[in-house]
């Protein structure tokens, strides 16, 4: 597995610190406490009418191109 090194303030350090279950890495607490975000975390963040709003400038923008 790679490893990549970053730099934090100390205040993130003991926030994550606090964070993990005994052993625990600060990968895994990582991993743990934000995972990959999915479209469907997106499901009713626009109302129907910015819906069809939005699709109308997308579809406009694709036949113009």
């Amino acid at each position: 597995m790679a490893t990549k090194t970053i730099t934090i303030t100390e205040e993130a350090y003991e926030r994550l610190a606090m964070m993990k279950d005994g052993q625990e890495s600060f990968s895994r607490v990582k991993v743990r406490r934000f995972p990959k975000p999915s479209l469907l975390a997106l499901a009713g963040v626009l109302s129907k009418e910015e819906g069809d709003e939005l699709e109308r400038h997308i579809q406009a923008r694709r036949s113009g191109s």
